[in-house]
């Protein structure tokens, strides 16, 4: 009797919390509808339809190339630029051969996963499940959290530095790290057509203020090159690791390209999608990559400007860059302030369908709610490592690097080997409407099938390949913690060679596991 009455009790705690945790699931759900009402997005990871999509190519086009001038063309990019001469001792021609190249490349590859928005109608970390699969995308999904709150953090931190210098350290550096975090979820909340008309609005003023930059900065330019510091084979170490640095700048945009072409139409060229996404990440970037050099090679000479980075970071590097204009200088420095605002809101924005991909029952949390915890994670992780803004620049986001690459070559060689007609015809075995399906449609994804765990690859070759490539990454990485085996042969501080390595392991072993894949399981 008394074990029948034990598990009457068990049975009425789990009724009980399935009760209340209903009525929470209800409630957001309740709180959805009210802002659904006020325009706000309610959709979470679903698919975006083709008849739902924008049907005015040129406005849709016009808001993207904002949103990339917004984002990209801010203190964000800006502010890892400034390394090259004050962390890592490299001289002007050093940085700006290392900078500029590596930000193309990283640029071509992000543009490279944009393709896929207009195509699928799916964000980039959901149309990731037709490489990685149901199951092992969740954990890609996670790093991806952690890379979009990696430069979460950064931003705020930056942002603080700046309110720091404008106020004379009266304002103190936890302000700016929970303004920035406001108005970031603030935007994120309503979704991808007020993020894109949002981010349109601020890429004007941004784009001024660092034309402004580049002119009140100019009196100071007049200081001789500097040059890199160490023997040769230590300034060669150095080069590639802030190739590496800069690099993941741009990349990582690649994580979550997709996300701002779901209202593309699905007709439209991947030519133009590519070149939109290119020449709209590179052109802002590279504008303020150059002035972020110039002034962190200046600073190795001009001693007040050297002064205020050690004090303040960057944000007191730039207060002192706009200081001959007094207070308009300042007003100039809060504008550009606003691009850290722009980028936080992309990446809380895409952060949220991350999250909602890494587990079945946060999957089930709206969207909207999840950009509040978003935020809320990125504003404590802020405060923390409020002071380490140089070491978590410089040592955390070259990390993202090696995921990126990683899932680029898998990405490359699954589109160009076995989304091919010749080659999948040989091993599917799916329903008899899907093979028409593939047989008719050049680039042989069948997005319909997004949220379908039994038709879905299984990503076993992609799961095995990416553990191989973070094997690779461990070898030729060089950060302050850790040095890799082949990458500390590159001088006194090693060369980061890990975004290269991990993208040949991984690449190197993809087309034999997926071909095996394919033969065992026929998706």
């Amino acid at each position: 009797m008394g074990s029948l009455s034990h598990s009457k009790l068990d049975l009425d705690k789990e009724e009980v919390e399935e009760i209340v945790s209903g009525s929470v699931v209800n409630k957001l759900n309740k709180i959805s509808t009210t802002l659904d009402s006020f325009g706000a997005e309610t959709r979470g990871i679903d698919r975006v339809l083709p008849e739902e999509r924008e049907k005015n190519f040129t406005k849709v086009c016009i808001q993207v190339l904002g949103l990339w001038l917004s984002g990209c063309g801010g203190l964000t990019s800006m502010s890892s630029y400034f390394l090259g001469a004050t962390v890592y001792g490299l001289g002007l021609k050093d940085s700006l051969i290392s900078g500029l190249v590596s930000t193309s490349i990283g640029c071509a590859i992000a543009a490279y996963f944009s393709m896929m928005g207009p195509r699928s109608g799916c964000r980039q970390i959901v149309g990731a499940r037709f490489l990685f699969g149901y199951w092992f995308v969740k954990f890609v999904a996670l790093v991806a959290i952690i890379g979009t709150l990696g430069w979460s953090v950064t931003n705020c931190v930056l942002g603080g530095q700046i309110l720091a210098a404008i106020s004379d350290d009266k304002v103190p550096i936890e302000v700016g790290i929970v303004i920035i975090s406001i108005f970031s979820f603030f935007v994120a909340v309503f979704g991808i057509k007020q993020l894109l008309r949002v981010e349109t609005f601020l890429s004007v003023p941004v784009f001024i203020g660092v034309i402004l930059l580049y002119i009140v900065s100019e009196r100071r330019f007049d200081y001789p090159d500097t040059v890199s510091t160490g023997d040769s084979i230590t300034n060669k170490g150095d080069f590639l690791t802030f190739f590496a640095l800069c690099y993941s700048v741009t990349a990582t945009w690649g994580t979550m390209a997709s996300d701002y072409y779901i209202l593309f139409p699905e007709n439209s060229s991947d030519l133009t999608i590519f070149c939109i996404t290119f020449f709209g990440t590179l052109f802002p970037t590279i504008f303020g990559a150059v002035i972020g050099i110039l002034i962190g090679n200046s600073s190795y000479y001009y001693e007040p400007w050297n002064e205020a980075y050690e004090q303040l970071g960057i944000g007191g590097l730039l207060n002192e860059c706009f200081k001959p204009w007094n207070g308009f200088g300042k007003f100039v420095l809060i504008v550009l302030f606003l691009s850290l605002i722009s980028n936080n809101i992309m990446n809380t924005y895409s952060a949220a369908f991350s999250a909602q991909l890494s587990a079945v029952a946060i999957s089930k949390i709206p969207r909207w709610f999840l950009c509040i915890a978003i935020s809320s994670v990125t504003m404590i992780a802020a405060l923390v490592g409020r002071n380490k803004f140089s070491t978590i620049l410089g040592n955390f986001l070259p990390m993202l690097g090696y995921w990126v690459s990683i899932y680029f070559i898998l990405l490359l060689e699954e589109n160009t080997i076995f989304r091919r007609k010749r080659f999948r015809h040989l091993f599917i075995k799916e329903f008899e409407n899907e093979k028409k399906y593939y047989e008719n449609n050049e680039n042989n994804y069948n997005f319909t099938i997004w949220n379908d765990s039994s038709r879905l690859t299984n990503g076993f070759a992609a799961g095995i390949s990416f553990l191989i490539g973070v094997a690779g990454a461990i070898l030729g990485m060089a950060q302050a913690y850790y040095i890799g085996p082949i990458a500390k042969n590159l001088g006194d501080y090693g060369g980061d060679l890990g975004m290269w390595i991990s993208m040949g392991f991984s690449g190197l072993v993809y087309p034999f596991l997926r071909y095996f894949e394919l033969k065992k399981f026929g998706r």
